[in-house]
């Protein structure tokens, strides 16, 4: 009996592709997620194996004639056409949660990195710049302790963060689409109101089209002049231009980006901005966290393949 064949969107981990590779043809990985990059044999994929920030429109979804499942790596589904794969019948899952401390746990070091200047600190002595008889070398920096944590998104990733940012002895406000009843948090009524208490801020809500390019110029000014806001969530939220010039300008202390608009494509703008830290979107990847969502959509697979039911559906759909 031959096996199905899976078409990958992107590239993936050794083991992961291994593990597919053992139960399934395996096509891919495709250079980018659109039809007239499909590899020869794609007409028969029944199912395709992406990550959020990548596009699945109508063209790709017609293009895939057999397809029957798209399997997100990760919590976020924000690039399908909705209306078309219910269109085509097709089931779609993701595998929520399962990297929720890893992305808290970097994000708190993407704080600790932006507020107490990590980088700078690092570059000052590289550079013979710690000279001289001082107590303090560099200009003292207001620390974590009483410090205002505004959290946007208070899901898998939101809690944790509370969590950790608690041990850190700060406040802890959120905004969410609704507020929560088993949180001792305070609820911020909108991301404005948020931004405004905030003496920091972080982004780590579900982008959708509700949410893009949510922080911009107005809501930067908001957070004020000793203001850092850092994003673990998706680029479309923030808008590059508005961060840029708030930095340039000394609207805001300092920011940290873990995620982009248009990976792994990073506006110069932003590679040349004052007191912002960069990463090439790894909050999720530590080993543990994303073996357990390799195998999140494994299991989608493996249910979707013997016609049950999925244990990750995207809801609503």
């Amino acid at each position: 009996m031959s096996k199905p064949t899976v078409l990958l969107a992107c590239d993936f981990s050794d083991r992961f592709k291994q593990l597919l590779t053992d139960r399934y043809k395996v096509l891919g990985p495709m250079p980018r997620s659109a039809p007239d990059a499909l590899p020869v044999g794609a007409s028969a994929a029944l199912a395709l194996v992406t990550k959020g920030g990548l596009q699945t429109d109508r063209a790709l979804i017609e293009a895939l004639p057999e397809l029957g499942l798209v399997s997100y790596f990760g919590t976020g589904f924000e690039g399908i056409d909705l209306q078309a794969a219910s269109e085509h019948g097709l089931t779609v899952t993701h595998s929520p949660g399962a990297n929720a401390s890893s992305v808290a746990d970097f994000a708190m070091g993407l704080v600790l990195a932006s507020t107490r200047q990590i980088l700078a600190a690092d570059r000052f002595v590289r550079e013979g710049r710690w000279t001289g008889n001082s107590l303090v070398s560099m200009a003292a920096v207001p620390g974590l302790t009483g410090a205002r944590l505004g959290i946007y998104g208070f899901g898998a990733v939101g809690r944790k963060l509370a969590s950790r940012a608690a041990a850190f002895e700060m406040k802890i406000a959120y905004h969410s689409r609704t507020p929560k009843s088993d949180t001792a948090c305070s609820y911020k009524a909108s991301v404005r109101e948020l931004a405004e208490w905030a003496d920091i801020l972080i982004v780590a809500v579900r982008a959708d089209p509700s949410n893009y390019h949510i922080v911009d110029r107005s809501l930067l000014a908001a957070l004020g002049l000793n203001g850092h806001v850092v994003n673990v969530a998706r680029g479309s939220l923030i808008d590059a231009d508005a961060l840029a010039e708030a930095l340039e300008q000394g609207m805001i202390a300092g920011a940290a980006l873990d995620v982009f608009e248009n990976e792994p494509t990073v506006p110069d703008r932003l590679l040349n901005a004052p007191n912002l830290i960069l990463s090439p979107h790894i909050a999720f990847a530590s080993t543990g966290a994303r073996n357990a969502q390799e195998d999140m959509v494994l299991a989608n697979l493996e249910a979707f393949f013997d016609n049950r039911a999925v244990p990750n559906p995207i809801d609503p759909f």
